[in-house]
């Protein structure tokens, strides 16, 4: 007996929701314990990423843009190698990946830190926000716990899923392989935008406290992103956006710095 493709949809997220439903961390001191759902294994996730960085680093490279600031890039890579051993809070196993870090000459005002910790800072957030070692470290904490929390593999999984699903119902009616294309292309667009809200603040709590078992002042998060507020001009309402609004996020970064403030303050007298 076939199943009629709104029975198929229903059968479909009902058995997805039930595989590898998980949290990639420990809750830490800030408490982000939220279950993910995860199809795909961090090793291929991983394996993709690296192939991906070393091809954007060689591309860099060949524009005479990797690396060019030697005082720069040993400031980025000193405050990368306080940050990693505090990861292992949140994953023990986190401080042995094969963490990597560059810097990027570009006017943006970007930093990120790919599946796997794979990491790169651009010129333009340095130079144009005229950040502190703590903000810098703020910004890199946040970037890291993207990676932590897996938010690359898990945006990739729910993809993932919705192809399976396009798949069989596209199947059951009838639909051609343009028509079938198209959705695919839809799906992509849709999952493939910037973290979503839940996913940035996630990792502004797991940052702030990276920062703070660091010994960089966790308080630093919230200066950092009111000048990316100021870098990024107008924001809109936060329902309309993936991000929280700039009063939200400096609220519940200020709460969530004071919380982990006991951490900085041990640290600092090690």
């Amino acid at each position: 007996m076939k199943l009629k493709p709104v029975a198929l949809l229903v059968f479909l997220s009902s058995t997805l929701a039930l595989v590898s439903c998980e949290t990639t961390t420990q809750p830490g001191t800030v408490g982000v314990e939220r279950k993910q759902v995860l199809l795909l294994s961090s090793g291929e996730v991983n394996k993709s990423a690296s192939l991906a960085y070393e091809q954007m680093m060689k591309k860099a490279a060949g524009k005479d843009a990797l690396d060019r600031d030697a005082a720069q890039v040993a400031r980025v890579k000193g405050i990368a190698q306080r940050l990693t051993p505090a990861t292992a809070v949140f994953r023990p196993e986190a401080p042995r990946w094969a963490w990597e870090v560059h810097v990027i000459t570009s006017g943006d005002v970007n930093a990120w830190c790919m599946p796997g910790g794979k990491m790169a800072v651009y010129t333009g957030l340095i130079e144009k926000l005229k950040v502190t070692d703590d903000e810098l470290a703020a910004v890199m904490g946040h970037e890291i716990a993207h990676a932590l929390r897996e938010h690359g593999r898990e945006r990739a999984s729910q993809a993932y899923a919705q192809a399976i699903g396009l798949t069989v119902i596209g199947t059951a009616l009838g639909l051609g392989g343009s028509e079938m294309q198209l959705a695919q292309i839809v799906t992509d667009v849709t999952l493939t935008l910037p973290n979503s809200r839940e996913h940035e603040i996630e990792a502004d709590r797991i940052g702030v406290e990276l920062a703070a078992r660091a010994g960089f002042d966790p308080r630093a998060a919230v200066t950092l992103w009111q000048k990316m507020g100021q870098a990024g001009g107008g924001a809109p309402p936060q329902f309309l956006s993936t991000h929280p609004s700039p009063q939200n996020r400096a609220r519940d970064l200020g709460e969530y710095a004071a919380r982990v403030m006991p951490l900085y303050e041990a640290a600092r007298a090690r």
